[in-house]
């Protein structure tokens, strides 16, 4: 999916012109870099994970939005699973019918007024992330989830890479109300080759990584592991109103479930592919 925040520009004079952090540009203007863009993306995710072996794939519609507005830099999507209600498939019956993220960051620069940026690190954010819904896989096999991160984060610049956003968080889940281990995000956007009627492709994608939890928190249904992850890796063709894309994702025992172990024996480890079509606004 993308999963990149402050990068999916209207073209690609708008992505180099962010290769500069929004707030550094003006610091007497809290206001003077605010921007904002939302787009929908009509996906096909295929043996997407985690999976209970009941079908290979489905379809789903994506609203992707994100900003800067003063201290705060927005990212977030809603998707809403199985569009036309099919009966093939692994996101039918019961199955939950929407996820969302929010992930609002909120610039310390700004806050404070200080200059944090130091070598590669551009501008540095109190960063928080809410995942809501989508099913959870508890003892029932179902259910949502209700997971809240907070943390450090910061813009780093990367060899070859560019503009990275990078954030280590503490994990609440609000289901137990326990604080559970931790995660490490990235996400990049980097043009690599441009075109003359100024649409190009992009590499694209993210690392979200959990370590440090506990597992007392499984059970004998769907026993949890300390780490585990999913990292994105994408091609995307973009112009100034459209983008096609492909992605291929990899899991590693993700959400903390432990892959094929339990009673529902749940496969959380392996590969997914993702094809996209996008319309911006």
């Amino acid at each position: 999916m993308m999963k990149n925040v402050k990068t999916l520009a209207l073209a690609a004079t708008a992505v180099a012109a962010m290769s500069a952090p929004t707030f550094a540009a003006d610091r007497t203007d809290l206001r003077a870099g605010d921007y904002s863009w939302m787009q929908f993306n009509a996906m096909y995710a295929f043996n997407e994970l985690p999976s209970d072996g009941d079908g290979d794939g489905h379809d789903y519609l994506e609203m992707e939005f994100g900003g800067r507005a003063g201290i705060v830099d927005l990212y977030g999507y809603v998707d809403v699973f199985n569009l036309t209600n099919s009966s093939s498939g692994d996101k039918t019956g019961g199955d939950s019918k929407m996820f969302m993220k929010l992930a609002p960051r909120f610039s310390i620069d700004a806050m404070t007024g200080w200059d944090l940026s130091a070598g590669p690190i551009q501008e540095v954010y109190f960063s928080t992330l809410f995942n809501w819904g989508g099913g959870a896989f508890n003892k029932d096999g179902k259910g949502d989830v209700n997971a809240s991160f907070w943390g450090i984060g910061a813009d780093v610049m990367v060899p070859w890479l560019g503009k990275t956003g990078m954030n280590l968080y503490a994990h609440y889940d609000m289901n137990i109300k326990e604080w559970n281990g931790y995660q490490f995000s990235m996400n990049w956007f980097k043009p690599v080759v441009n075109f003359d009627n100024g649409s190009f492709i992009s590499f694209q994608g993210y690392v979200d990584y959990q370590f440090g939890a506990d597992e007392k928190y499984g059970n004998e249904f769907v026993p949890q592991t300390t780490s585990g992850g999913a990292a994105y890796f994408g091609l995307h063709w973009h112009s100034e109103n459209y983008a096609l894309g492909y992605g291929l994702k990899g899991y590693q025992d993700v959400y903390l479930l432990e892959d094929g172990a339990g009673i529902v024996g749940l496969e959380t480890t392996g590969w997914a592919h993702y094809l996209t079509a996008t319309y911006k606004f």
